[in-house]
């Protein structure tokens, strides 16, 4: 083929991407429409997330008075408390402690380096807990964000994103992504087990919350729920915590703002999903579903979106709001458990939409017309699809740098989120994840012409 040649069937092919535009944005308005309507079917049963609004206030109160004597404290030091300050090892010692306590610390931090090796063990490890003890709530929220989190770090290496950033941007942006998902796991799961070995014992095991560094924020929600057993205060409490835990460790760590978030191609994984988190509805979604045929090839999905990953205050009103969908909605609560249960979780996004994603390459999509071919299909072929790799085929165990040991606990502002999660109303996203597909197909395609 000559050059000449070569230049005009280019610029056919662009030409023919950008007609394929105004029937992208027609795709748009349709899928919102259909969005609207599956909301309102799975709204339609509704579940109490039983709300103690005394204990919240009381436990709001305690707290307050905890962070005016933090400010008093810091107030009287001559040194502001680093950030960046690694707890000593004796700042927690275990001589004051029964045998027992200190064999159950040692059995728990054991434990939890055991099914912290990866997102997949600790992705495990949340539904695991959660089936033993459905009144902790958190643990499956937990798992399928952590599911999420999976699936936005093999993105890093799929078929669209592999080569529109640079290899030194992808290694960073995994590491931070698995960098949150492990500090999560690290705080959270000592808390969980410790519930886990107070119901076994048949008392209160929370006096060893700090031997794991646990905020003093916790402290006071476990001792209430040991009482009262309300999964949905607890839920907002570890919401509030994990979000703060991760805020100064990483999102604000100079590293991660430099090379990830402050980074343009960051923007870029925004918009290719990266800030929706996703539910998939298990079969037993079927019966709520007006399209069957549709529903067995591209599963519905149920999710909200995350802007300004940046702000704490964001990242807690959306998980707030993401619990009270999982929890408030009986068709996204047997959906989202059928399909935990029966999905065994790799990381790729072939577990939920195996009509559009492979994990095997060799039946992947090697052309510069994805965005066009998804357009006109709503699944593709089985030989001509999008690749979505198997997390541990692309991405190995990390080991990490010794974790900042202080108390993200120091003044009372975040106590405003204390309050009863909300109900979202817009809650289908089937049609958004795929016009973000989309895009990034699209995105995908004109970066290939160019080249």
């Amino acid at each position: 083929m000559s050059h000449s040649e070569g230049f005009k069937n280019k610029r056919s092919s662009i030409w023919s991407l950008l007609l394929s535009v105004p029937r992208a944005a027609a795709e748009a308005i349709h899928g919102f429409t259909a969005s609207w309507t599956a909301s309102g079917e799975l709204r339609q049963a509704r579940k109490d997330l039983q709300w103690n609004e005394g204990a919240a206030r009381s436990i709001s109160c305690l707290l307050d008075k905890t962070a005016e004597g933090c400010l008093r404290e810091r107030a009287g030091q001559t040194m502001k408390l680093d950030p960046e300050r690694k707890e000593s090892a004796d700042q927690s010692p275990l001589d004051h402690l029964t045998a027992s306590d200190v064999q159950l610390v040692q059995h728990i931090q054991e434990a939890v380096a055991k099914d912290n090796r990866s997102n997949i063990t600790r992705t495990r490890a949340y539904l695991e807990l959660y089936d033993d003890f459905p009144e902790i709530h958190w643990a499956l929220l937990a798992h399928m964000v952590s599911r999420n989190g999976g699936w936005n770090m093999s993105d890093i290496k799929s078929g669209l994103m592999t080569d529109l950033t640079d290899s030194m941007f992808k290694n960073y942006l995994y590491r931070f992504l698995e960098r949150c998902n492990a500090l999560i796991f690290q705080d959270a799961y000592p808390q969980l087990l410790l519930y886990k070995y107070s119901k076994q014992m048949e008392r209160s095991c929370f006096h060893l919350l700090p031997y794991f560094h646990v905020s003093a924020f916790m402290a006071p929600f476990w001792e209430r729920f040991w009482i009262d057993r309300n999964s949905s205060l607890l839920t907002v409490a570890l919401i509030i915590n994990e979000q703060n835990y991760i805020e100064g460790r990483v999102v604000q760590h100079p590293f991660f703002r430099k090379h990830v978030l402050n980074n343009p191609s960051f923007r870029l994984h925004e918009l290719a999903r990266l800030n929706q988190i996703i539910f998939p509805l298990g079969e037993v979604h079927c019966k709520h579903n007006v399209n069957r045929e549709s529903n067995m090839a591209l599963r519905p999905l149920a999710g909200l979106t995350l802007n300004h990953f940046g702000n704490p205050s964001s990242r807690i009103k959306v998980g707030k709001s993401l619990y009270a969908m999982l929890f408030g909605y009986e068709n996204i609560y047997e959906g989202v458990l059928h399909f935990a249960r029966s999905t065994t979780h790799l990381g790729s996004r072939s577990e939920y939409w195996p009509a559009l994603f492979t994990p095997y390459p060799d039946k992947t999509m090697n052309s510069l017309k994805e965005s066009k071919e998804l357009l006109q299909a709503e699944w593709l072929s089985a030989q001509h699809q999008l690749y979505s790799p198997l997390l541990e085929d692309v991405w190995h165990d990390t080991e990490y740098e010794p974790i900042p040991r202080f108390d993200w606990f120091q003044e009372p502002t975040m106590l405003r989120h204390i309050s009863k999660p909300i109900r979202p109303f817009l809650v289908d996203m089937t049609h958004a994840h795929r016009a973000a597909l989309e895009r990034t197909a699209f995105v995908h395609d004109i970066n290939g012409h160019f080249k």
